[in-house]
């Protein structure tokens, strides 16, 4: 059975978070809190939890961005083409927070993004536990939600309770951290992919544009 570890959001405990390192670094499936939903990762290095996280998702990488969580943009600039002066002070002035960025995906990017697009999603949330696991692991983590869209069950009905999470999603998770009451509104997402941007979706968060 997936384990429950309970880290609190403000001061997450240091032994906690290098429980749930030592599991992504072993290939392991996380589930974690974020400033919108809950979310299912791996450490994006490990391409065998990657693939099993896009076959419970039904991903179709021909069709979707793939998405990453990243401490932070320097971190981020790592896998994307050089950042236009004007995008890179929106992302300044919006992050820590409820979006992400399409950006135009360098080649460091690991194999199944390069099988994705060409862009890649970033997400640099406002959430201490997995931006600190994040920075410790000296990785990004794979960033898609807990839904599954083939799913009909309403979202509060398990998606916002880590203990109902971890006893639906028991069968590929094998961390699911308890960060408290998860949210039901997705991120701002934002096509960042030429020096203007736009917006592709409105979600919990609001675009400080000036």
């Amino acid at each position: 059975m997936a384990m429950l570890i309970r880290i609190h959001p403000d001061n997450p405990d240091p032994r906690g978070l290098m429980q749930i390192i030592r599991c992504l670094r072993d290939g392991g499936v996380v589930v974690y809190p974020t400033d919108t939903v809950y979310g299912i990762g791996c450490d994006i290095t490990n391409q065998t939890a990657m693939e099993k996280i896009l076959r419970f998702k039904d991903i179709n990488l021909k069709k979707t961005n793939l998405s990453m969580i990243c401490e932070d943009i320097s971190q981020a600039s790592q896998f994307v083409k050089p950042i236009e002066n004007s995008i890179f002070k929106l992302m300044k002035r919006n992050t820590p927070g409820a979006f992400t960025f399409i950006l135009n995906a360098s080649n460091n990017i690991p194999k199944l993004f390069k099988a994705n697009k060409k862009t890649v999603g970033i997400r640099i949330p406002d959430n201490k536990i997995v931006r600190s696991i994040v920075s410790e692991l000296g990785n990004p983590i794979l960033s898609t939600s807990v839904k599954n869209d083939d799913d009909d069950t309403p979202w509060d009905e398990y998606l916002t309770d880590p203990s109902l999470i971890q006893e639906r999603l028991d069968y590929i998770a094998d961390i699911v951290i308890d960060g408290g009451m998860g949210g039901i509104e997705g991120s701002t997402v934002v096509d960042c992919t030429s020096s203007s941007y736009s917006l592709i979706r409105q979600g919990k968060g609001i675009l400080i544009e000036q």
